[in-house]
């Protein structure tokens, strides 16, 4: 037992090392811009952000399609009790998914607006 902790504090303790390695060996001194070293130009808080607003992008859309899901749903139900209140629980998911999404892009717009105010 003792063996196997050692192996993984040691193969942790060498991936640890070797991080540095694998992101400055990709760098040439004699490049010069970000450019022409094939990197974005970004920086990582504005890579993140855009990330981030992708990702709330894809949320906002797949909650819009499962709030028409859930409408087609409620009209093909036909008076089944069962599949009107299926309807209904999937329509207030949609929502809820749909207002996490807008809650999510105003925080992200808010910290964004926050980090980059100029402050005298």
């Amino acid at each position: 037992m003792m063996s196997e902790i050692k192996k993984i504090f040691w193969s942790f303790a060498l991936f640890s090392l070797l991080i540095p390695v694998v992101a400055f060996g990709q760098w040439d001194e004699g490049m010069g811009y970000a450019e022409d070293a094939g990197l974005p130009e970004g920086t990582i808080a504005d890579i993140l952000i855009n990330v981030m607003e992708w990702l709330l992008s894809l949320v906002g859309v797949l909650g819009i399609i499962s709030f028409a899901i859930s409408g087609i749903m409620y009209l093909t139900a036909a008076g089944d009790e069962g599949r009107m209140e299926t309807a209904k629980k999937t329509m207030i998911w949609a929502i809820i998914g749909v207002i996490v999404a807008l809650a999510g892009a105003i925080a992200i717009t808010t910290i964004d607006a926050i980090l980059n105010a100029d402050i005298i």
